[in-house]
């Protein structure tokens, strides 16, 4: 079944509207007919089952027929992701929404060849919320991740948010797999963790110094194997093996 976004704010009626591209995917693209039924997803946990009721030339008007929810994940994971060049963050953004985070930060460190100044930056993450928007729609998730501005490392981290499990990907002699990580927590807590963020540097990793200033404020460095990886490597690694972590079984 076809299935397309409207923000939250566009949800609260019996009859909703696709306008834009939403609409001309449905009519000219997909090519949904009167009277059949698609999915609409508002990405903060709500579905609606709709049936298409009429176009009105740049409009297509749905009747909700069923609303489902579906819970965030019990613990939400944070993408820490120095920015590479080209359009290689556009297939991270993609396959970090499939991988369920729900929340992107690009960042821009040291080795970070695109460098943006605010008007890019801007730019560049709307960008980047459009290719999650498309995501969430091909995956099947009703949530859509939180995807930031590109910020530096001293930036995020002068926030002071505060993470249950924070880790950073390290080619460092201390690094330990997550799943130690995880099991220590549950060991000490009795369940997973709630908040769990990892940092990916890019080609060439963060410098010493950005490491050094990334674990002082928590961040516990895990290994992703013996082989050196490219930085979207890297990312799909960490995503695949939190996740594998917080749905396997307690330990």
């Amino acid at each position: 079944m076809h299935r397309f976004y409207l923000p939250p704010e566009q949800c609260q009626r019996a009859c909703l509207v696709l306008t834009g591209s939403e609409a001309h995917h449905a009519r000219h693209v997909v090519r949904v007919r009167r009277g059949e039924r698609v999915v609409v997803v508002d990405g903060a946990g709500h579905e609606f089952l709709c049936e298409i009721q009429e176009y009105e030339g740049d409009k297509a008007r749905l009747a909700v027929v069923e609303k489902h929810f579906q819970p965030a994940p019990p613990s939400q994971i944070t993408l820490l992701q120095a920015v590479p060049k080209g359009r290689i963050m556009d297939g991270i953004i993609q396959k970090a929404t499939e991988l369920g985070a729900l929340r992107i930060v690009p960042v821009l460190s040291e080795r970070v060849v695109a460098q943006l100044n605010d008007q890019d930056a801007a730019h560049k993450a709307a960008k980047w919320r459009l290719v999650a928007r498309e995501a969430i729609k091909q995956c099947g998730s009703a949530w859509l991740p939180v995807v930031e501005q590109p910020l530096t490392p001293q930036q995020f981290l002068a926030r002071n948010e505060s993470f249950e499990l924070p880790l950073i990907a390290s080619l460092e002699s201390d690094s330990r797999p997550a799943r130690e990580y995880y099991h220590i927590f549950h060991a000490k807590r009795g369940r997973m963790p709630g908040s769990v963020c990892v940092w990916v540097g890019p080609e060439g990793d963060f410098t010493p110094a950005e490491t050094e200033t990334i674990k002082a404020h928590g961040a516990l460095p895990i290994t992703l194997g013996r082989l050196i990886l490219r930085t979207e490597t890297a990312a799909i690694y960490c995503l695949s093996v939190l996740n594998y972590e917080l749905q396997s079984p307690s330990p």
